[in-house]
């Protein structure tokens, strides 16, 4: 059974989320608060975060800084927030999808399945992938750089993997978009993929104004541009 974190400080809709969720056999903990929320992320193990943006002590982006500093468990924001730059900035904090009000249950539904799907990743694979620098091993989820762990998000790994089982193949936008969404590109969109391959390129690139790793085929798409090695492990 997942368990879920919901924060959310309106009584009413909270409520519906929450019956709706463990209607579908999830386990729901609910705060209405950054301050809850926290207490409750520092005090338990979560499979998913649900958070909403506007809180009655903070923000919502608050919240998603202070996850991701310890944290790659998956952030869906649940805002009536709906222009681009918001939906970009929680993105751009960590997020890995969001869903505006008011939205349908089904949707809904079909965002948090899509997430946990996603955030389980490549792991039946007994191949460590190698690349220069990056050494991923899909067993563990682990992705390191020099040696070095790096904490990435769902959608980022997600990204990583689907750029490097193709290396040195130019891979459009759509493609791209299909691996990430699993078929459902209505979840995502070009400015979507623009952010999570600026967040990948921070956290792998020694310089990412200047990538070596990933690089962008202008009108194309992008490419992993480094031989990958696979290795079984032992």
């Amino acid at each position: 059974m997942s368990k879920l974190l919901l924060v959310e400080d309106d009584e009413s809709l909270a409520l519906g989320i929450e019956f709706a969720l463990q209607d579908e056999g999830y386990e729901v903990c609910r705060a209405s608060t950054l301050e809850e929320g926290k207490a409750l992320f520092a005090s338990q193990s979560f499979d998913l975060i649900i958070l909403d943006i506007n809180l009655p002590d903070g923000s919502g982006y608050d919240l998603c800084k202070h996850i991701r500093a310890t944290s790659d468990v998956p952030i869906l924001f649940l805002t009536a927030l709906d222009e681009e730059v918001n939906i970009i900035l929680g993105l751009e904090l960590g997020g890995d999808d969001y869903i505006t009000k008011p939205f349908g249950v089904g949707v809904f539904l079909s965002r948090i399945k899509a997430l946990l799907r996603r955030s389980a990743g490549h792991r039946a694979t007994g191949m460590i992938l190698k690349s220069g620098t990056i050494t991923v091993d899909p067993l563990a989820a682990t992705v390191e750089k020099n040696g070095q762990k790096i904490s990435l998000s769902a959608q980022e790994y997600k990204l990583l993997l689907t750029l490097m089982d193709r290396p040195c193949t130019v891979m459009s936008r759509d493609e791209i978009l299909r691996e990430l969404a699993e078929g459902t590109e209505a979840f995502f969109d070009e400015n979507t993929l623009a952010v999570y391959i600026r967040r990948l390129r921070e956290k792998i690139e020694d310089d990412p104004k200047e990538p070596q790793y990933i690089v962008t085929q202008r009108g194309l798409g992008y490419k992993w541009n480094k031989e990958v090695t696979r290795e079984k492990i032992l």
